[in-house]
Formats: C-alpha cells, structure tokens, sequence
C-alpha cells in the first residue's frame, strides 16, 4: 500500500491532542509521512511528551516555527524574554524539569525554514506570494501573517481565487483560524490554513494532502481541564 501524506497544524504541547489525530487517522508510524508545520511546544503542558511522539514517526518533516525558535533561543543561549514565558513558554520550561534531551534538541536544530514536495509549500506561518522564497527571510517564514490575512479576505470576497501561483497548494499554520470560527483546516484558492487554535481553545488538526480527509483532536482545553493554558482565549 502506498503511503499516505499528512501535514498537521500549530501543536502547542498539546500530547493529548497529537495523540488523537494520529489514532483518528489510523497513522502508520513506519510507512506514512507527516509534516509538521511547526510550533511543537508553548501552551499547553506536555512538549516533551509530543517531541518524545513526534521522533517515533519514521517519515517525519518539521518546519520550523516562531515558539520554536524561542526554544532553540534558550536551549543555546538562556534566553528566556518575558513575552515567550507569558506566550507559554513557561509550559516548555515546567515540562522539562531535568533539561531537555538532546534527540529533542537535534530535531529541533534539523527543523527547515520551509519545505517544497512536488508543487506543494509547507510553512510555518507565511510567504510574501509576490516575492521569490529564495529571497525571503526566515522573519517571514515564522512570523508574518499577510498570507493568512489574504487568504481569509479571498475567501469572503472571491472564494477559489488562486493566491500564490508559483505552487499547486500551500499549508500555513500560525494564524489561528478558530478565533473565526473555524474548526477544521480551511482552504482558500490554493492557500490551506492548518491551525485550528491547538494553542488555544480550539483543536489540533491532521490531513491528508492528497484526499483532503482531515481529522481533529477533541477541544484541546476540555483535554487539560486543569491546566490554564495560553490564559484560555
């Protein structure tokens, strides 16, 4: 059987959630393929546990995102800035009492800024559609959300409007499409925006980038009814 291809959305700490989406999907550890569009960690109390998942997946692609490179940030310099411990870096930190181990260090530092298969672009949080990537910044990659601002708008004003020409499709996370009131992946032109708010009160989402069949975790706040999270908005 050939395997299937998944991308899954913002992650967050959210163990519980991964877990679902992988089982909802029936994921095969050893055959399938999952890219991850990044921020692993941040929010919710069990990074460790997710990069712990994360390196039984054989065929695993991880892009890098912005509360990720907080992590790198403090793994190699001590970096830990205030807007990053209120944003659910202190999570990160309280999960991981006797330091992090190094497999979860080394996925991290192989972790790309963007990643390109067979016309499709996967990436963390957006790209200028106008300018070559080639010449774009790993800001952007991480940060930026024009993307995802055009692509809502596209979706109220022009429905199927094409926005980034160059690719077939591509995957954004990031920008949390559940404060809109979506709670799947939602798809605009060629643009599909992964993050179901995971970070938040809304859900984790995986799909398969060849079907389009999608699968979500519960409501990740009702999952860890006793923790507060990113302050539960």
């Amino acid at each position: 059987m050939k395997p299937r291809r998944f991308v899954i959305g913002d992650i967050h700490g959210a163990y519980k959630a991964l877990k679902q989406c992988l089982q909802r999907g029936e994921f095969d550890r050893e055959k399938d393929i999952l890219i991850s569009l990044g921020d692993i960690c941040d929010g919710w109390p069990d990074t460790s546990q997710c990069f712990d998942e994360l390196l039984t997946i054989k065929n695993l692609t991880l892009i890098v995102g912005n509360h990720d490179l907080w992590l790198i940030d403090w793994l190699e310099n001590g970096t830990k800035e205030e807007i990053w411990l209120v944003n659910g870096g202190q999570a990160t930190l309280d999960s991981y009492p006797h330091g992090i181990p190094e497999a979860h260090y080394h996925l991290l530092k192989k972790s790309m800024d963007y990643y390109l298969l067979e016309g499709k672009l996967f990436v963390h949080a957006g790209i200028f559609p106008t300018i070559p990537i080639e010449e774009q910044t790993r800001e952007t990659f991480c940060w930026d959300r024009k993307l995802a601002t055009i692509a809502l708008l596209n979706l109220e004003l022009f429905g199927e409007s094409i926005i980034c020409k160059e690719y077939e499709s591509v995957y954004i996370g990031h920008t949390p499409i559940h404060k809109e009131g979506y709670l799947k992946p939602l798809q605009s032109g060629n643009v599909w925006l992964m993050d179901t708010g995971a970070g938040w009160t809304g859900v984790l989402s995986m799909m398969d980038i060849d079907t389009g069949e999608y699968f979500c975790s519960d409501p990740v706040a009702t999952l860890y009814p006793d923790h507060p999270g990113r302050t539960k908005k």
